[in-house]
């Protein structure tokens, strides 16, 4: 592997001879130790307390020599930071130490303060020898900052998903996409963590993502495809809800199951998978250049159909296949078939009610509903004797109900009904007190006719 071998700086009394120019950096081949190699003889060279070193030119050096060298041609503040005894050695200069050795007096240069105050906190900690030093923590400066340390804005965006994961307690990496870190997150407050796990997922699609870096995200719970998971997630309540409710997936559209939104999570569900037999109608029919956004693959219509053949009722909506096999699992389970209002009530469905209205209204239902009426409930279209009354027109509606305002009238004086008075008019009861109600509250839009109808018996308006 090419890697530049660097120089050693020129001690500062051969600046002052005019010998201060820095040798140049001569790319030679030579055989880099692996990530685990070099750090543990890093480790090895940085876990003996005090001791400095003095001489990197020795052979006893040379790993570190070469782990360093590769540093420095990518990271020329780090090097210069590592031979500065004072950031080596946690000592200033004020504590006596002795800088007349080949690093010495180094601050004396104009541009050394200002490289040392380039260098973060973290890095300056970890270049403090003379601290005993943390194998895991050692192992991530060498992995980040030396031999790949082109590499800190992913270091930042780990570290703040880490922290992320940490602070909500999620164990899947699903952060927002509008989400950055907060300023109080010592070394990644405000990293657009959101935007950053976005573009790992649109390079992993492309291809372009390192195995490593895959595999570590993956340790951290990464997940791909927000959409893969969010159809996982559905499936499974959807599952449990089925069980709940003797098999059936037709869910209200409010309807929440253990904290989700199954309703609409089912009802989207539906809207896709007749997006997709629409789609393939019109495909089948010769029809090109219709796109596939927005469809079910059929492994997922599989699975739907799996938990309930009926999910998706293809001409008519949900309230109706729920009731029809509400109705089905009532005389399956050996009960009668309910005729009456309030007979037969389950899960909120007043299954006599919904019986009646079939049946009277036979001839609007599709020929696929009759059939099922018909084979499964064994129901058949009501008779004319079974009709119910044809609904009254206003024009005699009104009329009934001035006749029993005039009867009330003749009979006791007045027209000041109670809000819940029955007139009885030859048999024919009618709810006079609401009539008279209902008039008052209407009466900047009644007919000239019906308002002197009215005041002709006293109406108070």
């Amino acid at each position: 592997m090419l890697f530049p071998t660097p120089a050693l700086r020129a001690h500062p009394r051969r600046r002052e001879q005019g010998l201060h120019q820095r040798p140049l950096v001569i790319l030679q081949v030579r055989r880099i130790p692996t990530p685990t190699t070099a750090h543990g003889e890093l480790n090895e060279r940085l876990s003996n307390g005090t001791r400095q070193i003095s001489n990197t030119v020795s052979d006893a050096y040379n790993t570190l020599t070469k782990v360093l060298g590769a540093l420095r041609a990518h990271d020329t503040d780090t090097i210069e930071a590592l031979a500065d005894p004072r950031l080596r050695n946690s000592r200033g200069a004020d504590e006596g130490e002795d800088e007349e050795g080949e690093f010495a007096n180094d601050d004396q240069d104009d541009g050394e303060g200002r490289r040392r105050e380039l260098l973060t906190a973290a890095a300056a900690g970890l270049l403090r020898f003379s601290e005993e030093r943390d194998p895991a923590a050692l192992a991530q400066f060498v992995r980040l900052r030396v031999i790949d340390p082109e590499r800190a804005y992913w270091r930042r965006g780990i570290e703040a998903a880490t922290r992320w994961l940490k602070k909500t307690g999620n164990t899947e990496l699903r952060v927002p996409y509008t989400f950055v870190a907060p300023e109080d997150w010592p070394g990644i407050g405000g990293h657009p963590t959101g935007v950053w796990v976005a573009d790992q997922r649109r390079y992993h699609a492309a291809g372009t993502l390192e195995p490593d870096r895959v595999a570590e995200l993956e340790a951290l719970g990464m997940v791909w495809s927000v959409q893969d998971t969010a159809w996982a997630e559905g499936l499974a309540v959807a599952r449990s809800y089925a069980t709940a409710h003797a098999g059936m997936l037709l869910p209200p559209a409010t309807a929440v199951w253990d904290g989700y939104p199954i309703g609409t999570w089912a009802k989207n569900m539906r809207a896709a998978a007749r997006r997709t037999f629409h789609n393939a109608e019109r495909r089948a029919a010769g029809e090109t250049g219709i796109p596939y956004a927005g469809e079910l693959p059929q492994s997922r219509l599989e699975a739907l159909e799996a938990i309930d053949p009926g999910w998706c009722p293809l001409g008519w909506d949900i309230a109706w296949q729920r009731t029809f096999r509400l109705t089905h699992a009532h005389l399956k389970a050996g009960g009668t078939l309910p005729t009456a209002t309030g007979q037969i009530i389950v899960q909120g469905e007043d299954l006599g009610t919904w019986v009646t209205a079939q049946r009277h209204g036979w001839d609007k239902l599709l020929p696929a509903q009759q059939w099922l009426l018909e084979s499964t409930l064994g129901l058949e279209p009501a008779g004319e004797d079974e009709q119910p009354p044809a609904r009254r027109s206003q024009s005699t509606a009104w009329a009934r109900n001035l006749a029993a305002a005039r009867q009330f009238h003749a009979r006791e004086g007045h027209l000041t009904v109670p809000r819940k008075h029955i007139e009885d008019v030859n048999g024919d009861l009618v709810g006079l007190g609401q009539f008279v109600n209902n008039a008052r509250r209407r009466a900047a839009t009644l007919n000239p006719q019906r308002r002197a109808d009215l005041d002709q018996l006293g109406m108070r308006w």
